[in-house]
């Protein structure tokens, strides 16, 4: 199956402060202490915003390094621009809970507020369980970063939004205690 959307886990601000905020009032963003508007500065290609960027985030926050900074840049870049109408945003609330909506806006710059740098989002109503993930996408969207693209669960992630569970390995053999870890042991002997 190829998405025809993309899908992207969003933390909104450290330890997800902003998740609450975002979710009632419709939006997502980023801040990274770099402050103005952006929109003339968004070209397609992310390697040059990095390389106008980078500078100015090193001066806000002299205490990272230039590793962090492309990285912090790439991540603002994939807010304010990567991300295009009609994607998917997962956002979790702090409590287990990802906010799930749909980005309805181009990129737009809130100046004086929190995460100015915006895009807004047609939240849904439910949100999505980390425990109804599988442990790979638990993975994915648990990852370091503010931004994550885990559109390689587009499958498993639109069957969440349908409300399916990933199936559970399930065993009848009462000497097995957790069915997990026997069929990666059985996979492991099979291949050994």
């Amino acid at each position: 199956m190829t998405p025809t959307r993309s899908y992207y886990r969003i933390m909104a601000g450290q330890a997800c402060k902003y998740a609450q905020q975002c979710f009632q009032q419709g939006f997502i963003g980023g801040d990274w202490g770099i402050e103005g508007d952006l929109t003339n500065d968004l070209g397609d290609n992310w390697r040059d915003f990095n390389r106008q960027y980078i500078p100015v985030f090193l001066e806000a926050n002299p205490d990272k390094t230039k590793i962090g900074a492309g990285l912090a840049c790439g991540m603002l870049h994939t807010i304010c621009k990567g991300m295009i109408k009609g994607d998917i945003v997962f956002c979790p609330n702090g409590n287990g809970i990802y906010y799930v909506g749909e980005v309805i806006s181009d990129y737009y710059y809130a100046a004086g507020e929190v995460l100015p740098h915006r895009r807004k989002i047609k939240w849904l109503e439910q949100g999505i369980s980390r425990e109804e993930m599988s442990q790979p996408l638990k993975n994915s969207a648990g990852s370091v970063g503010t931004v994550s693209n885990i559109t390689k669960y587009a499958e498993e992630l639109e069957a969440l939004l349908d409300g399916k569970k990933p199936p559970a390995l399930t065993h009848s053999d009462e000497s097995v205690e957790d069915p997990s870890v026997f069929a990666s042991e059985k996979h492991l002997e099979d291949f050994l």
